[in-house]
């Protein structure tokens, strides 16, 4: 630390902050027309808090100035830091200072008059700095000297925040911020207020707000900082509308807004985001707010939302460049005019910043594009998804209606044969022709079928509209004319000083025009891109509740097949139970001794008790002779009444046993059918007997054990 100091001085160590200063970064080339949006208003920021924080402990800084604006890289932003506080003056017991050494270009009046001052001298410095930031120039004549400055910068108002030499030499005063600048419509008018509250050539009334009184200034920059917005950009007319918000503001409070700014009704306005993402409507208008402290090393800064109008089919070029500064119109009248070096590097720099300019609006608008490309994407991955639910739901109920049909069909052929000597039932019949009647107006295959070819061309567009080239394509013709110009720009500065001379501007001149001819020409390009994503989008929008409507339909013809075949099922059954009441119903031989009608199963025919001979009525003993006199000679019972009875019902008994193994047989096919129909599969049904040859034996068995019993 001793070879470090040339004397017996101290030494003080201090914070090494490695961004430089503020004059370094305002000399930078994109800064030529002032920093971005986000970096005024964190400079802004930081810049108030350090001089909020020496005032409140009687401190006046006396020489604020880029050059004492240090700049360190955080986290997430740059800081700016105020250093070399060497002319700072700690107030008195009157508050009142005589004595100052500091920077001309930024003091205040009463300074350069040598009069007693306040801390108001650093509300000066402090706007004259801000101006610079925003505009790229200092407010009041800045190449002028001292002595003419001051005789002439006292002539302005109070509200005046530009003095300012045009090309002819003439002396102007402005209450408004200048072009260019990089402020969005909102910020520069509430600025443009703070300045002239800033900039008043009277001390007393400097920096006193009309809300919140003597130096409140800086509460006033607070509200200004604090600001939410919200960036809309109407991509009918290229216009970008600027909205404050508060916390609690919903979003139809912001759509009403917009309706009286652009024309647009609520119900046709559809605010998108950079992805596609349209704005919730149960969210407030602050979902899609900015915040333009923490995105100041982005080239666009701002967080855009694009304004729609559904109502609108195709999209016609009505964007016009910006207004250009009355400089830069200047020398587009009279290109080969001879100016200045001080006013040659103004203007140059105006009409780099000018393409610049053109480069980011075409940016923008092309951002716009693609969001209404992302939108039109996620409604096409919407209905491809109901394509595809739609045509397996198609599928399935083709699948149900074919097993339907079939089933109802083996049915009716099988009800043909028996009718003859089985059960009829014409109520039966007229039932299941009505079924079949009712399924021939199920089945949507010919709607679906337009839906989706509809869906396959809408694809081919999306498709087309994907590999165009012209329509994602950034930059080209523009990015170029914009490195030309920053080169021309670049050698402007960079000329010795013995080299600066009058010059005109030609060569810039024809950049510009170039720009502004790339310009219209990439506009009508997008938005011939952009009228064909809202065609393809219209027409996804129309395909989508068509969809939904079949879908529905199907969904209904479904429960109307599966109706239908649940009560073809209940038809079957009853069937059956027809069946076995009357293999049932003759066996008994007289309702007193078995009452077969109440047998729920038929195996309960094997528990009721054989009759005794003795107990049968005379009639049946003389009917049972005949029928098995054959049979009982040959076993040598010939003339026993019982025995033949004992046949009777073991041949019975095996006539159950049979019909109880088709009932079962039937149970587990039905039960199959009714899996099957669930899974969407198509299967051939299953008759409720096993097969024809087995039904009509078992109809031939009914019949002879009928004639058996009541012959």
């Amino acid at each position: 630390m001793q070879s470090l100091a040339p004397n017996d001085l101290p030494l003080l160590a201090m914070e090494y902050c490695q961004g430089g200063d503020l004059r370094k970064y305002l000399n930078q080339f994109e800064n030529c027309c002032g920093l971005r949006e986000g970096a005024i208003l964190t400079l802004l920021s930081d810049i108030a808090s350090a001089l909020r924080y020496l005032h409140e402990n009687r401190i006046i800084h006396r020489d604020l100035k880029p050059e004492n604006i240090v700049l360190q890289q955080g986290e997430q932003r740059l800081i700016h830091k105020i250093i070399d506080l060497g002319y700072a003056k700690e107030l008195d017991q009157g508050s009142l200072c005589t004595s100052f050494v500091g920077t001309l270009q930024y003091l205040a009046p009463e300074l350069l008059e040598q009069q007693k001052y306040t801390v108001t001298v650093d509300y000066w410095s402090f706007g004259t700095l801000a101006f610079e930031c925003i505009t790229g120039f200092r407010p009041f004549l800045p190449n002028w000297q001292p002595v003419q400055w001051h005789s002439k910068v006292r002539q302005k108002s109070e509200m005046d925040i530009v003095v300012s030499e045009d090309l002819n030499g003439a002396v102007k005063f402005s209450s408004s911020l200048p072009h260019p600048s990089n402020l969005n419509s909102v910020l520069a008018q509430r600025l443009e207020k703070w300045l002239q509250v800033m900039l008043m050539w009277q001390p007393r009334q400097r920096g006193t707000d009309p809300v919140y009184g003597p130096n409140g200034c800086f509460k006033a920059l607070d509200d200004i900082l604090n600001l939410k917005l919200v960036h809309v950009l109407n991509m009918v007319t290229g216009t970008i509308h600027t909205y404050p918000v508060a916390e609690d503001e919903s979003l139809p409070s912001l759509q009403a807004r917009i309706q009286q700014d652009t024309g647009i009704p609520e119900e046709d306005q559809e605010l998108l985001q950079e992805a596609g993402l349209a704005l919730t409507p149960d969210k407030p208008a602050a979902q899609c707010a900015s915040d333009g402290k923490l995105n100041e090393g982005r080239t666009l800064d701002m967080d855009l939302v694009f304004l729609f109008d559904n109502n609108r089919v195709a999209y016609e070029t009505q964007i016009s460049p910006r207004p250009q500064p009355e400089s830069v119109s200047c020398i587009l009248q009279e290109p080969k005019r001879s100016l200045p070096f001080f006013q040659l590097r103004k203007v140059w720099g105006q009409v780099w910043h000018s393409i610049q300019a053109l480069k980011e609006d075409c940016g923008r608008l092309q951002q716009g594009q693609r969001a209404a490309m992302m939108n039109l994407l996620r409604n096409n991955s919407c209905l491809s998804k109901m394509k595809n639910s739609m045509a397996s739901m198609s599928q399935q109920l083709k699948a149900k209606l074919d097993f339907f049909k079939t089933s109802i069909q083996i049915d009716l052929e099988k009800y043909s044969e028996q009718k003859e000597f089985g059960i009829t039932s014409d109520k039966l019949l007229l039932a299941w022709r009505e079924m079949e009647q009712a399924v021939e107006l199920c089945g949507r295959e010919n709607e679906v079928k337009q839906l989706v070819e509809r869906m396959m061309a809408l694809q081919t567009d999306i498709v087309d509209l994907q590999r165009s080239p012209l329509g994602w394509k950034q930059g080209g013709t523009l990015d170029d004319l914009e490195e030309q110009a920053r080169e021309l720009y670049r050698r402007l500065r960079e000329k010795p000083r013995d080299q600066r001379t009058d010059g005109d501007s030609q060569e810039m001149v024809r950049l510009l025009l170039q720009a502004i001819q790339g310009f219209e020409k990439k506009v009508r390009v997008i938005y011939t891109q952009l009228s064909k994503t809202v065609v393809c989008k219209q027409k996804a929008l129309e395909l989508l509740p068509k969809v939904e409507e079949v879908v529905s339909l199907m969904s209904e013809d479904e429960k109307t097949v599966v109706r239908l075949q649940e009560k073809r099922q209940k038809e079957l059954w009853n069937l059956l139970k027809i069946a076995c009441s009357k293999v049932r119903g003759p066996v008994s031989g007289s309702p007193d001794s078995m009452n077969t009608s109440r047998l729920s199963h038929p195996s309960q025919l094997l528990s009721q008790p054989c009759p005794a001979p003795d107990s049968l009525p005379e009639a049946v003993k003389k009917r049972c002779v005949p029928v098995r006199h054959a049979q009982c000679r040959s076993q040598g019972r010939v003339g026993h009444p019982s025995a033949v009875l004992e046949d009777l019902v073991a041949e019975a008994h095996t006539l159950c046993t049979q019909l109880e193994n088709a009932l079962q047989d039937t149970m587990k096919d039905q039960d199959q059918s009714l899996r099957v129909m669930a899974r969407g599969k198509p299967r051939r049904p299953t008759p409720f007997l096993s097969t024809a040859n087995e039904k009509k034996q078992m109809e031939r068995r009914c019949r002879a054990s009928s004639i058996a019993v009541y012959t």
